[in-house]
């Protein structure tokens, strides 16, 4: 592991807070430190200000598990979108991707995960009763399983299609132009917006 005499214990805390972060190695992180100790003090607060007020004070859609400032999400509460429609998703991070696409209108609903037993995440762990409230109240009609295509993805489709098929919705899935095992944040927006737009019905 690369590390270094930093003359200082508070930059060598700073990077090691900054190398937890997915993606930063140690290099990068000290690249950061030194950035962010060449900064004005009142940048560098705003900047750490954000970070704190995003951590404390973001809120969960009751309805959808997305983020919000407060209550139910903009995209929940946009009359416009089609509420007959939800779209599962195993996180945010899909929700920006799909949303990026411009192709889907309906509303979402985050699961929050996927089933994977070897990281000890299983059903009970997942928001799927939330999403069979969602059915039992009547006013959806179609339900899109957009997980990855990883087995856990294909695995954690598969059981929530057990669980609401006795629902009257049509289950569809997104079209394979995203490859077996992809991710949908990586990607790339035209790919996913035409497998969004081109789902399939479910084929479990």
């Amino acid at each position: 592991m690369f590390r270094r005499n930093y003359s200082s214990a508070l930059l060598e805390e700073a990077v090691d807070q900054l190398a937890t972060l997915p993606g930063i190695g140690r290099r990068t992180a000290l690249r950061l430190a030194l950035h962010l100790l060449g900064e004005p003090r009142e940048n560098v607060e705003q900047f750490t200000g954000a970070l704190v007020r995003l951590k404390r004070d973001i809120r969960h859609c009751p309805v959808c598990g997305m983020i919000s400032d407060d209550g139910n999400c903009p995209v929940c509460s946009d009359t416009r979108r089609d509420r007959t429609v939800v779209c599962v998703v195993e996180s945010l991070r899909d929700v920006l991707s799909i949303e990026n696409t411009g192709q889907y209108s309906g509303l979402y609903h985050i699961l929050g995960g996927i089933i994977s037993p070897i990281d000890g995440i299983g059903p009970g762990d997942l928001r799927i009763r939330e999403l069979v409230d969602r059915l039992e109240a009547g006013t959806i009609s179609e339900v899109v399983m957009a997980l990855s295509t990883s087995m856990e993805g294909e695995t954690t489709a598969y059981y929530l299609y057990k669980q609401i098929s006795r629902f009257p919705v049509k289950v569809t899935a997104i079209a394979r132009g995203v490859g077996f095992g992809d991710d949908l944040e990586y990607t790339d927006e035209l790919t996913l917006g035409r497998s969004i737009a081109n789902r399939q019905l479910f084929n479990p």
